[in-house]
């Protein structure tokens, strides 16, 4: 059978070679019994977002779950994995589990663990449950019937989004968005949050929101490469959309556009963020990010008097620091960002909501609000680059990283380097260089800041000859 490994955030595997049945009912009995050796009489939250075979896999995991004397909370429909991990603490639930690969390709699945917290299970306790999985499946699935356990109180379905949508309510100013004149573009990406923003905003153009598992043959990642489509409906739209939004495939990412259809990356929504919460809202709190984020944020939270600490990749890292500390903010190069007051948890729809809150309230535009950022912190731009190249090669160039065979990059040269996780390599205080492989893709990451998007380019053109020039 496969060895089954929980990378980044959770285990993903391509549907019907490694992502069966039998291999999501032997994680399954890993986690039940991780479950039953932890909690008396536990109680497991399950829900699935859009992808092939989410609902199916799901009642694969509950009748494990089930058969080994845990019960089980079933989502009536798809959900994203926020709505879950919120589902967990108002439940009173054990564990959580999301049956989704995120922003992965179409061909993929996967699944996540939520601890009782509501956000993602910690590293100690998913290698526990990892060395915990069978060789193979001793359950006999097709002898349990989801019926039958319904009907003996075993399983209960119950309405995770109507759940989420109330607490959002409560935690938000809605009627000063739908009330005001601004105009909304959303993408879902044909993911999770596809009915749920036009549930709670009036003012909305919305695309993509059909049920579409294949998603178009599109990976469901809101960067700019991906959503060129939300891109051109602000560009051409004579509604004069003022912003849009998109979320990832389990919408717990961010993607951001301007009135001018520009793609408005992480780093700036993260500065855009501590600086509403801090000076508008009047909070505080460390600021905690991964390491692949903005120099900038170190630099705003200076001028706001926050701490700030640098983690590994993998939102797990940050969410252990927001369980245990007072965290006004954490966050991830890749859109995924919790603030204080919700769980500790990405979501993709509760940051555009205060995003949109912030519009309405200053009556200021993206860029104007921007503005406001960069009169602190000054202009900045980054970048990312995937390189999908051999394992072989990979390897190569990370073992060069490793012995420090990197010292310059076209015309430029490193000053410094740092290998929290990856490895950063800076040309002066604002401009860096990041190279780290993908923890839950086939990739090899190449991250850039610098002080405009043309000169991010023009490094990451240079770093690509040279790491690819042996090939």
């Amino acid at each position: 059978m496969e060895n089954i490994k929980f990378g980044t955030d959770g285990w993903r595997a391509i549907i019907a070679k490694e992502y069966t049945e039998n291999n999501v009912a032997r994680v399954s009995k890993a986690v039940a019994d991780f479950a039953n050796k932890k909690y008396p009489n536990p109680t497991i939250v399950i829900g699935y977002d859009c992808r092939f075979g989410g609902k199916m896999f799901a009642e694969t995991a509950a009748k494990v779950f089930t058969h080994e004397g845990v019960k089980v909370i079933l989502s009536n429909s798809f959900v994203s994995t926020p709505m879950v991990s919120l589902a967990v603490i108002q439940y009173k639930a054990n564990l959580g589990i999301v049956i989704t690969a995120s922003h992965n390709p179409p061909e993929y699945n996967g699944y996540k663990l939520k601890g009782d917290f509501g956000g993602p299970l910690l590293q100690n306790d998913i290698s526990e449950v990892e060395s915990m999985i069978p060789e193979t499946n001793k359950i006999n699935l097709k002898e349990i019937s989801i019926d039958e356990l319904k009907k003996e109180n075993k399983i209960s379905y119950e309405n995770f989004e109507n759940l989420y949508c109330d607490h959002v309510s409560k935690n938000f100013d809605l009627d000063s968005i739908n009330n005001s004149s601004m105009q909304i573009a959303y993408d879902p990406m044909f993911g999770a949050g596809l009915n749920t923003v036009k549930k709670l905003l009036k003012n909305i153009t919305q695309i993509n929101d059909d049920l579409n598992p294949g998603f178009k043959g599109i990976s469901p990642e809101p960067i700019e490469r991906n959503l060129k489509k939300l891109s051109k409906l602000i560009k051409e739209n004579s509604l004069k959309i003022d912003c849009g939004l998109a979320t990832d495939g389990d919408a717990d990412r961010i993607g951001l556009y301007n009135h001018l259809g520009e793609f408005i990356d992480s780093h700036h929504i993260i500065v855009l963020l501590i600086h509403y919460l801090a000076k508008y809202k009047k909070l505080s709190g460390k600021v905690v990010t991964a390491f692949s984020c903005s120099v900038k944020v170190s630099q705003i939270c200076k001028h706001y008097n926050l701490d700030h600490e640098v983690v590994k990749i993998g939102f797990k890292h940050i969410a252990d620091k927001m369980i245990k500390e007072d965290v006004l903010l954490g966050g991830e190069e890749s859109g995924g960002i919790a603030t204080k007051g919700h769980i500790p948890e990405r979501d993709g729809i509760w940051m555009g909501l205060i995003l949109l809150e912030f519009m309405a309230k200053s009556k200021k535009s993206l860029n104007e609000l921007i503005n406001e950022v960069y009169d602190i912190i000054g202009e900045f731009a980054f970048e990312r680059m995937d390189l999908h190249i051999s394992s072989k090669l990979k390897e190569n160039i990370l073992k060069k990283c490793t012995n420090n065979e990197y010292n310059i990059f076209g015309k430029h040269s490193i000053i410094k380097t740092e290998n929290l996780d990856g490895f950063k390599y800076y040309f002066d205080e604002n401009t860096w260089l990041m190279i780290r492989p993908s923890g839950t893709e086939p990739v090899l990451r190449v991250y850039c800041e610098a002080k405009n998007k043309n000169e991010c380019i023009e490094i990451l053109n240079s770093t690509k000859k040279v790491l690819l020039q042996n090939e």
